[in-house]
């Protein structure tokens, strides 16, 4: 076991690149299922979900190929089984992928309930809905799903909710099915436009990713090719966040700054400074800011991302008056407010609403990661407060960010990585 140490009120300052996007890349390995040929993938973080990710890629019988820590080279060809490992995939929500890109692949699919970060129900009642109206049959029983189609055909698709990950289930089985597939009330998440765009790049027929209707027409075969992955998102909002929280200036590089547009209007309605360039972003706060009480709703893109609440919570619990986070996205996403209050913070959480009272300074303690985003804001929160933090249950941590600690350590963090006794931990 591995826990973070962290000595507080370390100004950061400097300049950090991002890494490519956790969140696109697990869409958009599993596409290379519906592949019979070579894709090299660049910009891919080195992380433990995407390493996880081509690992149940391997075992279905792809050949990875490493290029270095950022390019692998992916052959489908040889895969022939529709079951991926359980023990692999239980680890992971984004396995989830995995059914349309094996019904499309191969007809059929076995796999247990996807994995990942625990916080409230996830069901995939609308992934299942756009499934069968592609034609195959949906079966949950014995702790697996089991879907199946002799073929799939388009077909119009309209989703109840909007869903990130019904969408890109739902592209993922349409891309090669016999005619037009419509969805509509479609995500419209920067990694739903990339996971599209790969598609494209390799000889699909999808138009409106982006929008809340997306119209693929389906294609016979997809060729192999070259594609580099975004830049991550929710990685720079982050850092963004740790800036502003720290009274730093950090220019943020490799990013798409329109992406990052609600995070910035939140930092700036806060009283930080943000200015963006062509491919990257500053944020600064001038000497003697007075930060200012914000509320915010997390909604799915373009509204401020459900991934980023927990970071701007975090910031919040310092800022003088009466703030709120409302959660539009998860029904239990405020489990890690518990670890904040051990640090000193003033936040009551009402059902899916969080009132944060900002205190003059939180305090060092020893917390947990709750799940990967809430290890994050513990991360900002130990960078913050005054004294000596401990970062526990780092593992969710390291699945969805690169060199997390030593991209803090180059801005003039204080941070770093210990081997602890399990019964510490």
């Amino acid at each position: 076991m591995e826990k973070l140490v962290i000595k507080g009120k370390r100004r950061l300052s400097g300049e950090i690149m991002i890494s490519g996007a956790k969140n696109a890349a697990v869409a958009i390995i599993p596409a290379c299922l519906l592949i019979n040929g070579l894709c090299r993938l660049e910009n891919l973080p080195d992380i433990k979900d995407v390493n996880l990710y081509l690992d149940i890629l391997k075992d279905l019988g792809a050949e990875i190929t490493y290029i270095d820590n950022n390019t692998v080279d992916i052959d489908c060809s040889a895969v022939t089984s529709h079951e991926p490992n359980p023990q692999l995939t239980q680890k992971m929500r984004g396995s989830s992928y995995l059914i349309g890109a094996l019904l499309s692949r191969c007809n059929h699919c076995i796999i247990p309930p996807p994995g990942g970060c625990d916080f409230g129900t996830r069901p995939i009642d609308q992934h299942i809905k756009g499934f069968e109206a592609l034609g195959a049959t949906v079966d949950i029983s014995y702790g697996k799903i089991h879907a199946n189609a002799d073929k799939l055909t388009g077909a119009n698709i309209y989703f109840d909710v909007i869903t990130v990950g019904g969408t890109i289930n739902v592209m993922l089985g349409a891309v090669k099915a016999q005619g037009t597939t419509i969805i509509e009330n479609a995500a419209k998440e920067p990694h739903i436009v990339d996971l599209a765009n790969f598609l494209n790049a390799m000889g699909a027929n999808i138009r409106g990713a982006g929008t809340d209707t997306i119209k693929i027409k389906g294609v016979s075969q997809l060729h192999g090719g070259s594609y580099s992955i975004i830049p991550d998102q929710i990685e720079a909002g982050t850092f963004m966040i740790a800036a502003a929280a720290t009274r730093g200036d950090v220019l943020i590089t490799n990013v798409i700054p329109r992406h990052l547009e609600p995070i910035s209007a939140k930092l700036i309605e806060s009283g930080a400074k943000v200015e963006e360039f062509d491919d990257s972003v500053r944020v600064w706060v001038p000497e003697g800011t007075e930060f200012k009480k914000i509320s915010f709703t997390a909604l799915p893109y373009p509204g401020y991302p459900t991934d980023m609440q927990p970071q701007l919570v975090t910031f919040l619990s310092t800022v003088p008056g009466s703030s709120s986070a409302r959660e539009g996205v998860w029904d239990d996403r405020f489990r890690y407010v518990d670890e904040l209050k051990r640090m000193g913070a003033n936040i009551r959480v009402e059902g899916k609403l969080a009132l944060i009272e900002g205190v003059p300074q939180l305090t060092g303690a020893s917390v947990r990661a709750t799940d990967l985003r809430a290890g994050a804001a513990m991360i900002i929160a130990g960078l913050m407060a005054d004294g000596t933090t401990e970062i526990n249950n780092i593992y969710h941590i390291d699945r969805g960010y690169e060199n997390f600690e030593e991209k803090f350590i180059r801005l003039g963090a204080d941070i770093h990585r210990v081997q602890v006794m399990d019964s510490e931990a």
